[in-house]
This record gives C-alpha cells, sequence and structure tokens, in this order.
C-alpha cells in the first residue's frame, strides 16, 4: 500500500511536534510596539469616484478667462469630473502673435503636463531642449517645474492641454 504525502501545514506541525520546537508567545509589550507603529503610519484619503465628463464642441464654450490673456480656453470638464486630479481644455491662441505678450519665461508648478497642436503650429522655447515648432499633430510633455515659453504661433492654432494637478500655479520669471 502506497503512503500517501502529507499536506505542506501537516508536514510542518509533525515537525514541530518532533523537534520540540514551540512558536513563542507574543509578549504584551511587543504586542504594544506594533500597535504603534500601525497606528503611526498615515492613512491615505481615498479620492471621491470620478465621473464621466463629456464635451461637445460648441464655439460659445471658448471663454477669455484662462491664465492667458492673449487666449481662450474650452474646458472639457476634466477638473469638475475627476474632483481636481486633472485638468483638460482646448486652447485658442489670438493672433497675430505679439511677442512682448507672450514671450514670457515661466514655469507651472503640475505634477504633469502634456499639450497636443490640433490645429496650425507654435514656436516654443524649453529649458534643456531649446526652440521647437510643433506643428498640427505634434505633441509634448513639459516635466514639472520646467522653464518654458512661448516664441510665435499661428493665427489658427488650437492646442489640447493636459495637466494634472487641475489646480496649480504658476510662476513668471525675468528673462
Amino acid at each position: 500500500m502506497a503512503r500517501q504525502k502529507a499536506s505542506r501545514p501537516a508536514t510542518k506541525t509533525a515537525l514541530k511536534k518532533r523537534s520540540g520546537v514551540k512558536t513563542a508567545a507574543r509578549s504584551p509589550a511587543r504586542k504594544a510596539v506594533k500597535a504603534k507603529a500601525g497606528a503611526a503610519a498615515p492613512k491615505k484619503l481615498a479620492r471621491p469616484k470620478q465621473r464621466i465628463a463629456i464635451s461637445h464642441h460648441r464655439e460659445e464654450d471658448f471663454k477669455a478667462d484662462g491664465l492667458r490673456a492673449y487666449a481662450k480656453y474650452r474646458d472639457l470638464g476634466i477638473a469638475e469630473a475627476s474632483h481636481g486630479l486633472a485638468q483638460a481644455h482646448v486652447i485658442r491662441l489670438q493672433g497675430p502673435c505679439d511677442p512682448a505678450a507672450v514671450s514670457k519665461l515661466h514655469f507651472h508648478d503640475v505634477e504633469f503636463q502634456m499639450v497636443y497642436v490640433l490645429k496650425g503650429w507654435v514656436k516654443t522655447y524649453m529649458e534643456g531642449q531649446g526652440e521647437t515648432l510643433m506643428k498640427e499633430g505634434s505633441a509634448w510633455t513639459q516635466p514639472p517645474k520646467i522653464k518654458h515659453m512661448i516664441l510665435d504661433y499661428s493665427d489658427d492654432v488650437e492646442l489640447l492641454e493636459v495637466i494634472l494637478p487641475a489646480e496649480f500655479k504658476t510662476v513668471e520669471l525675468k528673462a
């Protein structure tokens, strides 16, 4: 008759019985230290559940109420739907480009920023990258706090910009 193989937990129990090894009971002091260590760890707050955001193109949704005075913005509803996790908008830079008003070195205190050219073109300067001409279909990310500026753009330029978090600070610098 063949011997059946013992299961792993049963094998461990049998070994402990044979060797006379007992599991040490935890002292009250050790339990208290472990409980304190667990209590000291900050709990991560749960973000509110995100909602669906749908935005359809309407000319009347472009507003001159954003960061740049020379631009109109169409909010896509992402900030509200994500409870401030992210922001997305379409930007129309108003032509013709006036470098005196537009070309100001600055940075944004963000975690993530991505821009996609929907229409037209824009010439940018980014620290460490230099000048770059972005055309329809071009996309780029701007690392947190990277110094940058717009140098020039076409009269018909439209950009899609996605930023995390929705609320952030912009710092203008002396060139």
